[in-house]
C-alpha cells in the first residue's frame, strides 16, 4: 500500500472515533453524576457538575485526537 494511502487511511481512523469519544465521555459524565445525586439525594447538583466535567473530557479528547491526526 501507498504511504500517502496509509496516512489517508490512519487520519480517517482518528477522525471517525472524534463522535464516539465525544459522546462517551459526555455520557459517562452524566451517568456519574445522576448515581451521585440519587446516593446522597442532591439532585440535580452533582449531575450538572459531572456533566459540565464531561463536556470538558470531550473537547480535551477532541484536541488530542485532533494532534494526533494532524501529525500522520
Amino acid at each position: 500500500m501507498d504511504e500517502d494511502l496509509k496516512r489517508t487511511v490512519k487520519a480517517l481512523g482518528y477522525i471517525s472515533t472524534v463522535g464516539l469519544a465525544m459522546a462517551l465521555s459526555i455520557g459517562l459524565g452524566a451517568l456519574i453524576g445522576h448515581y451521585i445525586d440519587g446516593k446522597f439525594g442532591t439532585e440535580p447538583w452533582f449531575f450538572y457538575i459531572f456533566l459540565a466535567f464531561g463536556i470538558a473530557a470531550a473537547f480535551r479528547n477532541l484536541q488530542i485526537l485532533y494532534k494526533k491526526a494532524k501529525d500522520l
